[in-house]
């Protein structure tokens, strides 16, 4: 096949320095000769390059040249062709492009041009060949033999276009690389068929640039061509360890550090069910942009339906993108949850029809039905529900009408699932929430504020009917229990073989689930109901405490009755009292005998008592008619569940705010301190967790210690609660009633738990709740702050995401919010470094990662940053953080056994201080003193280490020149100083 290739050189992309490419204008028919050519061509892209509207027709003029010089001009009496002058006069004008920066509308419309063109040779090769041979014709690149036979016109400028431009791939200069592989995307879609050797030469080449190039704008545009290739290349074909061109653009997308090239794969590559895992993480990129497209480019465009995505990715992409920090994010995740509901809209329903699920008519406009079968697409029986709900009320921002015309029928609650369950509630709380614009719920405020309007027309049931409602779903809930217990006991009893019951099981268990969640949605609707109606609201507490005293009610519904109850009943003294009597019915069912006995409190467990305003209580008692050990093992282990459920039950009321707390005396003596002295850890840990919450409502001082005496030994689910529970009590107490741990101070201990932990989980606890002490100035140990430096750095805590995420904001939020709290982080630099230099050296022979010396060096010095800080940005006498921390580092210099290693560390950091402003005489003669003498106490082996010390003596000298002039001699003389003498080995100096 012949070819014909222009080298690159330096002359052939050098151009003059001028804001946009010129071409000198010369006639467009020259009579002949190379010279006449070159003026043909330069005619053409001079036209070329002034607007996109003539390129057709500069293409056509430029292939009848393209033609004459191939097949030779008769006139001239030439024997051969000369197709090689063409492309080198063609290669010589796109030469004076490729070297141009990135800018000018002429050098795009020039890149556009030569694209344009090699599409029109294809074209026109194509046609001639179907005239010879008819075929389909394609556009497409691939890779393959060009007829061997004949090199066509088209195959031959192709080849040599390419040969050219690749060499460029290669160039030194950033703006040739960038404009050789721009040129290659803009034309690799109309290459059409390529001889094999072109083709790797062009794949290797796309490859390198877009992995390798250091400058993001080049791999993007690597990346953009390199993604026309997906479809050309055979898997097959790959040798064994080679990556397809797919996986190396879907590790570019993963890990390219450029937000602009992790864009360009993004847009580019195909979406299917192999990529889908690795474009959906870009919903959680940290450019915003790249969020923004990956809904806007590539789901609202081509996802056919929300159901190729699985029902964990559906609820991904919604809760991300409704929930990101960008507005524009924010509105495409909507746009795209709006294409998903007018997908769902457009379909008919045919198999709920078909089984009868729904039998409601709803709306005219069957909107109520699109909206259920949308809420469909998520998993509102389980984690997925509030998922839902935010999508169901993003559609309103799109769909202001959305909730008009709902109209609630009978029948519509008589045929509940899951989905409609929650469409009525949403409804219920968005409509309220219009209604009252100072609303907290969510939608308040969206669709227009027709609330009062839509509650009319949507004709929901009144109070008493409601209520009949709820008691028809808890039948419901029951025989789903019944059908599932029934099922269980199949399976046990078939042994072995009950193993083929496994799907039955598994029916049962999700009916049990759908029912569980319709009953939770009506119960979360029952609290927004008005409760003038005396009758209903007394059916609604009777079905509300049956169902609270149920002994198989399932724990989720547990605080939706108590929210029912608290907006019902009238006083917290009758809730509380309600609860306690429910208590005593789950431990004491009817009909079992009841002692005729007075309760009497014990005495009092760890001093922990709640003041009654009752001397003694004449009501059934909380304890149990038989002691633990005369039950038997079925007994007691019925027993344990029950208070397992009544500890639950206790817990869910103490969770909730309670002024009058008088009638929790029986409760805690019966229930929650017996449950705290137990072995089991289930039920002594719910006893704990309600021990605390009555003391946060009670302020049950001495119970601090008890918690604190079992954190050591405790089980990691058990110490994160013990801690939670520490915590909030040391936040609510006073720092004089915190007390000590075997005469340890409380924050010693927690500090020294922090650094022994090894659960992750615990250790985020841990520093939540000592970063809460710190801000909220309960705590200023410098101890703990070194712990919590010390954990943020620590390789050992580098997977704990929720420690390092809190952290990294604790310190730039204490450090800037005042000056003393940077005066605290100085004063622990030193110890802190040291530190960090031993754990960097130990850990980077075991092969981990840490933050360098340096680094944290850095890090500190910003973090203490005068200018930084809140109170001012003036540094003042009083308050120059970086002034006291040169004293530090000079110092610590002055150590002989110091590392030659730290010792470099502190020489570069001293120079990243800044000290302006006025600094008191102590600062100021300190540090005065320490320079002056560093170099001859304290020599550096390095030269480059006297420099930076110099360097640093010589700014401060000249920035404190007239200030150290006044100082009074006296100064140096004083006992701070005396102290900074015998420790850099001077004699102190005679003030006298």
């Amino acid at each position: 096949m012949h070819s014909h290739s222009v080298g690159i050189s330096n002359n052939a992309y050098t151009t003059p320095n001028q804001p946009s490419p010129t071409y000198t204008t010369m006639a467009p028919r020259p009579e002949s000769g190379s010279e006449g050519l070159q003026a043909s061509l330069a005619a053409i892209f001079d036209q070329a390059q002034t607007s996109l509207a003539n390129h057709r027709k500069n293409c056509v003029a430029l292939y009848k040249i393209h033609v004459r010089a191939s097949v030779g001009d008769k006139k001239s009496r030439k024997e051969k062709p000369d197709q090689a002058e063409f492309i080198a006069a063609f290669l010589d004008m796109v030469s004076r492009v490729v070297s141009v920066k990135k800018g000018p509308a002429t050098v795009d419309r020039i890149i556009k041009f030569v694209a344009q063109y090699v599409r029109f040779v294809n074209e026109k090769a194509l046609e001639d060949k179907a005239k010879r041979q008819p075929e389909v014709p394609t556009h497409s690149i691939s890779s393959g033999s060009v007829d061997g036979d004949e090199d066509t016109l088209a195959s031959v400028f192709i080849s040599s276009i390419l040969e050219w431009v690749i060499q460029g791939f290669l160039a030194k200069n950033k703006v040739v690389r960038y404009q050789t592989v721009h040129l290659v995307a803009e034309m690799i879609s109309f290459l059409g068929e390529i001889d094999e050797d072109s083709y790797l030469a062009l794949r290797e080449s796309l490859i390198e640039r877009s992995t390798c190039d250091k400058e993001p704008t080049i791999r993007a545009q690597a990346v953009s061509a390199l993604a026309r290739l997906i479809g050309s290349e055979d898997p097959n074909e790959l040798q064994d360890g080679e990556k397809s061109i797919l996986e190396v653009l879907l590790d570019v997308l993963t890990l390219d550090p450029a937000a602009d090239v992790r864009r360009a794969a993004l847009v580019h590559i195909p979406l299917n069910a192999a990529t889908l895992p690795s474009l959906l993480p870009r919903s959680r990129d940290v450019d915003p942009l790249t969020r923004k497209l990956l809904y806007t480019s590539v789901l609202i465009p081509r996802l056919d339906h929300p159901r190729h995505l699985s029902v964990a990715q559906r609820e991904t992409l919604v809760q991300t993108g409704l929930g990101d920090r960008e507005p524009t994010v924010r509105l495409a995740a909507g746009k795209m949850v709006a294409a998903w509901f007018g997908v769902v809209q457009g379909e008919q329903p045919e198999s709920d029809l078909q089984e009868g699920a729904v039998s409601w008519t709803g709306d005219d406009g069957g909107i109520m039905r699109a909206l259920v079968a949308f809420l469909a697409l998520f998993d509102v029986v389980g984690p997925g529900e509030a998922v839902a709900v935010d999508a169901l009320l993003a559609l309103l921002t799109t769909h202001t009408n959305l909730f008009d015309g709902f109209v609630f029928e009978d029948a519509y609650w008589h045929n509940l699932t899951p989905e409609s369950a929650v469409l009525a509630r949403a409804f219920l709380e968005h409509c309220l929430g219009s209604a009252n614009p100072n609303s907290s719920y969510s939608g308040a405020g969206r669709g227009g504020g027709r609330g009062e309007e839509r509650l009319e027309a949507a004709s929901l049931p009144v109070v008493t009917a409601f209520a009949f409602h709820v008691q028809e779903a808890y039948n419901a809930l029951l025989v789903a229990l019944e059908d599932a217990e029934v099922v269980r006991t199949l399976a046990l009893s078939a042994g072995p073989r009950g193993l083929d019951n496994e799907d039955e099981d598994d029916e049962a268990e999700e009916e049990l689930a759908k029912r569980e969640v319709v009953l939770g949605e009506l119960l979360r609707m029952a609290v927004k109901l008005d409760y003038g109606d005396e009758i209903g609201r007394r059916k609604v507490y009777t079905v509300t405490r049956d169902m609270l005293a149920h002994p198989q009610l399932p724990p989720s519904l547990i605080e939706r009755c108590l929210d029912v109850l608290k907006e019902i009943m009238p006083t917290e003294r009758e809730l509380i009292r309600v609860v306690v009597e429910v208590v005593m019915d789950l431990r004491e069912p009817a009909g079992e005998e009841e002692p005729d006995v007075c309760s009497i409190p014990p005495p009092p467990f760890h001093d922990t008592t709640i003041r009654s305003d009752s001397p003694t209580r004449k009501e059934r008692s909380l304890r149990r008619a038989k002691a633990r050990d005369e039950m038997t093992a079925e007994d007691g282990a019925r027993a344990d569940l029950t208070d397992l459920r009544c500890l639950a039950v206790t817990i869910g009321m103490l969770e909730r705010n309670f002024e009058d707390n008088s009638t929790l005396e029986g409760i805690l003596a019966d229930l929650i301190i017996p449950a705290v002295r137990r072995k089991e850890l289930g039920i002594r840990e719910k006893g704990l967790v309600g021990l605390g919450l009555c003391c946060l409502i009670a302020k049950v001082i001495k119970s601090l210690q008890l918690f604190l005496s079992q954190i050591q030994n405790a089980p990691e689910q058990l110490k994160f609660k013990l801690l939670q529970i520490v915590f909030d009590l040391m936040v609510m107490y006073d720092q004089q009633l915190w007390g000590r741990v075997e005469d340890v101070p409380i924050l010693t201990f927690l500090a020294d738990t922090l650094e022994a932990e090894e659960s992750p989980m615990v250790q985020a606890v841990l520093c939540v709740g000592l970063a809460k002490l710190l801000l909220a100035g309960l705590a200023d140990d410098p101890k703990i702050l070194k712990t919590l430096l010390m954990a943020y750095v620590s390789p050992h805590t580098a997977g704990n995401a929720e420690l390092r995420q809190c952290l990294s904001y604790f310190f730039s939020v204490y450090c800037y919010s005042s000056a003393q709290n940077q005066s605290r982080v100085q004063s622990i630099f030193i110890p802190a470094f040291e530190e960090v230099a031993r754990m960097h050296d130990e850990e980077a022979g075991e092969g981990q990662t840490m933050v360098t010396p340096q680094q944290f060096g850095l890090l500190v010095i910003d973090w203490t940053d005068a200018r930084k800080a809140a109170e001012s940005t003036t540094p003042t006498p009083s308050r120059h953080v970086h002034a006291d921390l040169a004293v530090d580092i000079l110092l610590a210099l002055y150590d002989s056994d110091k590392r030659s290693s730290d010792q470099e560390v502190l020489c570069t950091l001293l120079n990243h201080l800044h000290i302006v402003g006025t600094l008191t005489s102590p600062v100021l003669v300190k540090l005065s003193v320490l320079l002056q003498h560093i170099q001859t106490q304290c020599p550096f082996d390095d030269p480059a280490l006297d420099k930076a010390v110099s360097r640093f003596k010589n700014r401060f000298t000249a920035d404190f020149e007239a200030e150290l002039a006044e100082v009074d001699w006296a100064e140096y003389g004083t006992p701070e100083m005396s102290e900074v003498y015998n420790f850099i080995g001077i004699d102190v100096p005679d003030t006298d």
